[in-house]
């Protein structure tokens, strides 16, 4: 038997551009961009089905807003009111606060504030607060982001990642990479501990002892790690860092080892010392992507856990500090599960570059 017959949808010009407007227009909401997509959808033929499909909804979604629509027109997009005491913002206001929050800076500063804004547009300063806090607006707040320009960016994704989740067999898998330059660091004066109430308390500034680098290799089966510590980080010590580990694992097992595309993991005398082991496989990762190698989190875990508000009075004392944390993280080692497959984070990234395109416009 054949299911309900989707309710026909045709448009006016004028319901046409208001709907273009919301899913063109930065300032509208998420959810009434989404809904106009689906109605437009509709008003184009599609079924509700591959409007699902096209859009990443269920189809009883598709079909809940195509009724809306077909019985209310524009006004079944928008969320219905709740009970409770009456709106003293109307839609324009709130219209307002989002367009001027996205689409201008004041003259005074980067970005709005919850008082200048109220006082921009005549509104309350919990109002403007209360609004930015439905529409998840945070103009104080500000992410880093880079996309690779790498030419080989998706076979290296597909050939890092299948690492992950299907390691070959009779063969170790090790993320690789540098900490440089840590610094030891000593307070100009005693650090304050804490106190019910009252945080620990330590000086802005501080005494700088020169530096270390730790080379590290995260075993993704295990979560053990195999550590260096240089005063150096070039060729030489990256080489003497493959030798440590040729030596760690055992003769019987390949090695893959994951890391990134820095000029001292490919001088003439490391490609040398590879085509001398060929236990060894070297995986390269992305330019600009090192949140593809698996060793970035464990350096996070050393950073927040041990570095941050640490204090050290000299490199050697840095050093015996940093071996000692390893060893001890070696005897109860949590392994960082990957989850994500390749298909999923190239298209990630798609929907990414297709959402900063369209702001653009």
């Amino acid at each position: 038997m054949s299911g309900p017959v989707a309710v026909q949808i045709v448009l006016s010009a004028e319901e046409r551009e208001r709907l273009e407007s919301w899913t063109r227009r930065r300032t509208s909401a998420q959810a009434l961009a989404l809904r106009s997509r689906i109605v437009l959808s509709a008003a184009d033929g599609l079924k509700n089905t591959q409007i699902a499909e096209c859009l990443g909804v269920s189809r009883p979604t598709v079909t809940k807003w195509r009724n809306r629509f077909a019985a209310d027109r524009l006004d079944g997009l928008l969320d219905e009111p709740r009970p409770g005491r009456p709106r003293t913002v109307t839609d324009e206001q709130v219209e307002a606060v989002i367009t001027t929050t996205l689409e201008t800076t004041p003259k005074d500063a980067t970005h709005w504030s919850t008082w200048s804004l109220a006082a921009e547009l005549g509104l309350t300063q919990s109002a403007v607060h209360r609004i930015w806090r439905a529409f998840g607006l945070q103009p104080h707040r500000q992410q880093t982001w880079k996309l690779s320009s790498d030419p080989q960016f998706i076979d290296k994704v597909r050939d890092v990642v299948g690492l992950y989740l299907n390691p070959p067999e009779h063969a170790v898998v090790l993320c690789v990479d540098e900490k440089s330059q840590i610094q030891a660091l000593d307070r100009t004066a005693p650090i304050l501990p804490m106190l019910p109430g009252v945080p620990q308390r330590a000086t802005h500034d501080y005494k700088r002892h020169g530096t270390s680098n730790l080379y590290a290799a995260l075993n993704i089966s295990t979560g053990k790690v195999i550590g260096s510590l240089h005063a150096r980080h070039r060729a030489i010590e990256f080489k003497k860092f493959l030798q440590t580990i040729d030596r760690e694992v055992p003769p019987d097992l390949d090695v893959h080892v994951i890391c990134d595309n820095a000029s001292t993991h490919k001088t003439p005398a490391i490609c040398k010392w590879l085509l001398a082991h060929p236990r060894f496989v070297v995986h390269y990762t992305p330019t600009s992507a090192s949140w593809l190698n698996l060793v970035e989190r464990w350096f996070s875990e050393l950073t927040t856990k041990k570095l941050r508000r640490a204090t050290h009075r000299s490199v050697p004392q840095l050093n015996t500090d940093i071996r000692a944390w390893i060893d001890t993280y070696n005897q109860d080692p949590k392994p960082f599960v990957w989850t994500k497959t390749a298909d999923q984070i190239l298209e990630s990234i798609s929907r990414y570059c297709n959402r900063i395109n369209e702001s653009a416009h």
